[in-house]
């Protein structure tokens, strides 16, 4: 029987609050804490609208070779690692695919895809492709890839190799039970450690960029409110007092 390892899921309170925080906040919060690039570069955004936050489960491909793996796609199923990274699957879960950005095989299909949201999988990830895309697409099911094929997983040149180990998915390393923040922007891995930070940073942020979004609608100064100048600071905090926000 193959056994592959489950993750350690982050706590409930840091997936909540994230999901308060858009991609692109989330960002450019962790590149100014260090993480430079957390954008998986590749991946887009397939039904507009779409957001999610939630753990990261990992799936590894490697290129094909006949000595390691020779299987179709029905022989001997429970051999076929794309299967078992779905069995994980909890609420709320993310699968973040390395396919090596691979524009030929599809990752994952209509029956595949049923079976995740049927987990309650929150969405997907991958750098490469899908099939079945008119009835994937009824699943309405979150979903940042490469593109498209008709071509079955393992019917060309890559193959599933691991589950829930670290892999490389758009340029970015994913440890399993990273936080993925997804949305039309792009999809972004938020390493579980740095969570708490990142939210507290992007409050800090979402807040000043608010007030500063009234001060530009009204035609105040670029230069004092974005971003927002030392000598707009009493300015701002008057504004949260007016509106009751926590320090």
């Amino acid at each position: 029987m193959t056994h592959t390892p489950d993750i350690t899921r982050p706590p409930r309170d840091l997936i909540d609050a994230l999901r308060e925080i858009g991609a692109a906040t989330v960002a450019g919060t962790l590149g100014h804490m260090g993480f430079r690039s957390p954008h998986m570069v590749g991946p887009v955004a397939q039904n507009h609208g779409k957001s999610i936050v939630g753990p990261a489960l990992t799936l590894q491909f490697l290129p094909q070779r006949p000595d390691l793996f020779n299987e179709g796609e029905y022989a001997d199923p429970e051999t076929q690692l794309h299967r078992h990274v779905l069995y994980h699957a909890q609420e709320g879960d993310v699968v973040v695919v390395d396919a090596r950005g691979d524009m030929r095989s599809g990752v994952f299909g209509d029956m595949m895809s049923t079976y995740f949201k049927g987990r309650g999988g929150a969405g997907i990830v991958i750098d490469g492709c899908m099939r079945d895309r008119p009835n994937v697409e009824k699943l309405d099911l979150p979903l940042w890839l490469r593109g498209w094929t008709p071509n079955y997983h393992v019917q060309t040149s890559i193959y599933p190799n691991a589950v829930n180990v670290p892999i490389a998915c758009g340029g970015v390393t994913v440890i399993p039970g990273d936080i993925i923040v997804a949305d039309d922007d792009g999809a972004v891995v938020v390493p579980v450690a740095m969570a708490a930070k990142v939210i507290e940073e992007a409050k800090k942020h979402h807040d000043w960029e608010e007030f500063s979004r009234e001060k530009l609608m009204q035609g105040a100064p670029l230069q004092r409110y974005y971003p927002l100048h030392d000598d707009a600071r009493g300015e701002y905090e008057a504004w949260r007092n007016s509106r009751n926000m926590p320090s």
